[in-house]
């Protein structure tokens, strides 16, 4: 039974989809995206039923006719309708389930209406490039029976329209959008001609006196370098006498090669003194290789600006694009560059050498961890690591998860005695493990309504295992998960992750930070007044970093 053009079982199926779509998950959705998600899994689930049924005919079991045929379709579609018309009517308030723990206002009046029209024209869209892969399809298979049997021809016209379809797409529609990004980010970069004058200052990385080309550093590089709280302002804050912090960033356009620009970043660190400073931070960059300002800014006014950090770059891309094609380049970068510092650091006497820390957010942090190599520091270990929004593959990561102790929660496990790992939250968590930390320090920093983070591949036919649990503050009591549907919620999740309040999904507030760094790097003297304190000057309304006069 077909109903405008479209076989009614599968269209069924697909809209149940749609209606599954309409329910909350980790991020709010305004209507556009909503809107095209909803599309989207309306296709699937048209394509899953489509092949139900091929499979159904191709088994010889029982086809129904006539009027048996109308109460069959009856039968399934009278839930269906009743499951759009409940989803319709409850759209809003689940959203809003989300909004309200973001302190967002509530979506428009009119929000379901705008997805049914946005859903609408995705499915039409999908529809009509189906249409052609099919016309495609035939074509060959038809032009194929002129050589070979059916069967033959069916499957070799499938293989062909399946190729051809993959060879377009990767060589041509994808190689075309990674030339265009990476043009784009290139010149978002301001390299070389377009960078700003480089700074007078000496002891800056960039400076004539550097080893650092300016130039080649890149705009989030520059902006490192220069943005940070000076001495002045990190002694209005603590009332004693403070030191300038040091920070060294080497660009992708530095070196040619992971090993030569690590090797540039341990040479400017000599020459600015980085060695002599009570604490060093090697600390791995995003994708596009920006420094998030609260993730160490808090850090230099602990340790009164007596603190070195130092970046490498290794793409202009996106985190998310960086993740997916220049997964490699990260994950050699920050192993040379960890690597290179570290063999020259363990060669200092060790009560005339700088603690030694690794830092990174998001794909930072999963190219942190995978240089971390715990064999070769094992006999001299640094000082501690915080990772921050680690992604969902970071294996260190979900190592340490699956070591948790039974009843912790998976969103904010505790491990052993918390001798050596810990997990928080924007919420807390490093209290939870009074016990005293050994001699390395690790702490993961993760919300909860993290996608980036709690994405599971495994979501298109099971509930993730964070799903199974209560559901921590930030993340809506309503979500449920639905088979299909909930992996391209998560997905879709993942790519708005930034797109919130700081403090929620994938935008660590500079107060988040603060306590996480007290624990790992332990700063002399220092008193929970003045975490208080600190989080005061460090709040939102001062944006992404801390105060700066």
């Amino acid at each position: 039974m077909r109903a405008f053009g479209l076989a009614v079982l599968p269209l069924l199926l697909g809209l149940s989809f749609f209606a599954a779509s309409l329910t909350p998950s980790l991020i709010p959705r305004g209507w556009l995206l909503q809107g095209i998600l909803a599309g989207l899994v309306t296709g699937i689930g048209y394509v899953i039923g489509q092949i139900l049924l091929t499979a159904w005919r191709a088994i010889d079991l029982p086809r129904f006719t006539g009027r048996r045929a109308v109460i069959a379709h009856a039968l399934v579609a009278v839930p269906v309708v009743l499951q759009l018309g409940w989803s319709f009517w409850r759209a809003a308030d689940w959203q809003d389930s989300i909004r309200e723990r973001l302190a967002l206002p509530p979506v428009e009046d009119l929000y379901i209406f705008y997805i049914i029209g946005a859903a609408i024209l995705t499915f039409a869209v999908l529809f009509v490039l189906g249409w052609a892969a099919q016309k495609m399809f035939d074509t060959l298979r038809f032009r194929l029976y002129r050589v070979m049997p059916a069967r033959t021809a069916n499957v070799l016209g499938l293989l062909l329209a399946v190729l051809f379809i993959v060879l377009v797409t990767r060589d041509g529609v994808v190689r075309a959008a990674m030339n265009s990004m990476e043009a784009s980010y290139a010149a978002a970069q301001e390299l070389f001609a377009d960078a700003p004058p480089a700074p007078d200052d000496p002891s800056l990385a960039g400076s004539a006196a550097s080893v650092i080309d300016w130039g080649a550093m890149g705009q989030p590089g520059r902006n490192f370098v220069l943005d940070g709280p000076d001495a002045a302002v990190i002694s209005a804050f603590s009332g004693r006498p403070a030191k300038e912090p040091i920070r060294v960033y080497v660009g992708l356009a530095d070196a040619d090669g992971p090993k030569s620009r690590a090797e540039l970043a341990l040479e400017e660190l000599k020459r600015v003194g980085a060695f002599d400073r009570k604490v060093l931070v090697v600390a791995s960059p995003t994708g596009t290789g920006w420094l998030d300002p609260g993730g160490h800014e808090p850090l230099e006014f602990m340790h009164d600006g007596d603190i070195a950090t130092v970046a490498v770059q290794y793409s202009y891309l996106q985190s998310p694009f960086a993740l997916v094609f220049e997964t490699q380049s990260g994950l050699e970068q920050a192993s040379a560059t960890m690597q290179t510092i570290y063999e020259y650091w363990r060669t200092l006497p060790p009560d005339a050498r700088p603690e030694f820390y690794l830092h990174g957010l998001s794909l930072g942090a999963w190219s942190s961890m995978y240089s971390f190599d715990m064999f070769r520091v094992i006999n001299d270990p640094v000082q501690g690591a915080l990772w921050t929004g680690p992604p969902f593959p970071s294996r260190l990561w979900n190592l340490a998860n699956s070591e948790r102790n039974p009843g912790s929660p998976y969103v904010l496990p505790i491990v052993g005695t918390g001798e050596l790992v810990r997990f928080t939250s924007q919420f807390g968590g490093l209290e939870r493990t009074p016990d005293p930390w050994g001699r390395l320090r690790i702490v993961f920093l993760q919300h909860a309504s993290d996608a980036i983070v709690f994405y599971e591949p495994q979501s298109f036919w099971r509930a993730p295992e964070w799903m199974r649990e209560p559901r921590a503050p930030d993340v809506s009591p309503l979500m449920r998960f639905i088979p299909v549907v909930t992996q391209f919620q998560l997905a879709l999740d993942m790519a708005l992750a930034l797109g919130v309040p700081p403090g929620y999904g994938h935008n660590y507030a500079a107060e988040d930070y603060i306590g996480a760094w007290v624990a790992v790097t332990d700063p002399a003297g220092w008193t929970e007044a003045d975490t208080a304190r600190l989080k005061e000057w460090c709040g939102v309304e001062w944006g992404l970093g801390c105060r700066k006069e």
